[in-house]
């Protein structure tokens, strides 16, 4: 696979160097600075493409080869009569990106969160910091800080008096920081929604379900893959994170069933997955090598992470060690490896996959420095190190396609 990693951009505590000394080709970012549903312009895209890729004699220049992500705007999700205009702009932005000689993007249709934890800063007994995600802590906030009306529904009595007894118990600081820390906002930036406003968020989607939602992404899809394959841009949707209903919005792209849902809407190879173990992985039920061997020629972006699942219905997590979770990464990466190598029979121009390790810990020096949560630079270069040489030794001993 084609080793990357995800940069924020200039304000990034992780520097273009660190990813270059971790032996990376390849840097996976964003226009964070564009507002959410404005067109990329092609200005903007060669200024990042240009700060990427400067480099002298003594250094590996770097490439900008995938995006992550061009957002899908709110109204496009909500099935909106504005959605059409926003889409014109999403795709004239695939039109500058394709310009600028950039084949893959990343998107999500996930309603008003990206992503959910209850924690950033898990501490294991050896002194790491990861990310976690408690349903008591969820349900706490939704019940009790939030008020979201009807959300005594979405739990049972047992959880209910469990998070309204810890919320006697709590610190004011402590239910800022939960608080906080559910109402992050996008990967990328530190601000999170404010809670007097969230509410107002959460009711937009008062009449959509999963129906409706799942019809607004294949919408979104059949008018964008077209273009997409045209340019030569391969798509890819990231599944949801945690791969469940919360706040009493639709997730509509959690399981195989799902994708493989959304892959038969628009048949087109431009209208792919980004395949991320750590989201599909948070449900025992998917079975991460049998989608890849059922659905690998749609896979066009690989992350690598894993979770440890710490009940049984799958509702409580944490980020585990990259090769000792709940994922198999032998065979995930052994499944990996077959698909490159059948694309490399049929001689595919993408037969490599671009692949960035995700969610590492935070841990020695990084402890002492403010870093995006789960992006610091040792906890990914340790995973990347441990997947490059599980991804070696797969393809020494694996036989051809």
């Amino acid at each position: 696979m084609i080793q990357t990693m995800r940069w924020f951009g200039p304000n990034d505590p992780v520097s273009l160097m660190d990813i270059r000394q971790a032996g990376c080709s390849g840097v996976v970012t964003a226009l964070h600075q564009i507002p959410v549903g404005d067109v990329w312009t092609r200005a903007a895209i060669q200024e990042r493409i240009t700060l990427i890729e400067t480099g002298n004699e003594q250094h590996t220049t770097l490439k900008w080869l995938v995006v992550e992500s061009l957002p899908v705007h709110e109204h496009i999700k909500k099935g909106l009569p504005s959605r059409d205009e926003y889409i014109e702009n999403y795709k004239q932005s695939l039109r500058n990106l394709a310009e600028a000689g950039i084949r893959t993007v990343c998107y999500n249709f996930m309603p008003v969160l990206d992503w959910s934890r209850t924690d950033l800063t898990y501490t294991f007994p050896e002194g790491h910091k990861t990310l976690r995600f408690v349903w008591e802590d969820f349900a706490l906030f939704d019940l009790y800080i939030l008020q979201r009306p009807g959300a005594e529904a979405d739990y049972d009595a047992e959880v209910r008096e469990s998070a309204k007894l810890k919320l006697q118990s709590m610190s004011p600081v402590e239910i800022q920081t939960l608080t906080n820390t559910v109402l992050l906002g996008l990967p990328g930036s530190e601000e999170a929604f404010e809670l007097a406003h969230f509410q107002e968020l959460l009711n937009a989607y008062a009449q959509i379900g999963d129906k409706e939602l799942r019809e607004n992404l294949y919408y979104f899809v059949r008018e964008i893959a077209p273009v997409a394959e045209e340019l030569g841009i391969n798509l890819c949707i990231h599944p949801d994170d945690p791969p469940r209903p919360l706040l009493g919005l639709p997730r509509v792209v959690s399981t195989e069933a799902d994708l493989a849902q959304l892959m038969n809407a628009c048949d087109s190879r431009a209208n792919g997955i980004t395949f991320c173990t750590g989201s599909l992985g948070v449900r025992g039920d998917n079975d991460l090598p049998g989608i890849i061997r059922r659905l690998g020629d749609r896979i066009h972006f690989v992350h690598l992470r894993t979770t440890k699942r710490e009940s049984e219905d799958n509702r409580n997590f944490h980020e585990a060690p990259h090769l000792n979770g709940d994922v198999d990464m032998y065979e995930v990466i052994k499944a990996l490896h077959q698909e490159e190598l059948r694309r490399k029979a049929a001689h595919y121009t993408d037969a490599l996959l671009p692949m960035r390790p995700d969610h590492g810990f935070q841990m020695l020096d990084d402890l002492h420095k403010k870093t995006y949560p789960g992006y610091s630079m040792i906890g990914r270069l340790k995973a990347l190190a441990e997947l490059r040489g599980l991804e070696m030794s797969i393809a020494r001993s694996v036989q051809e396609y």
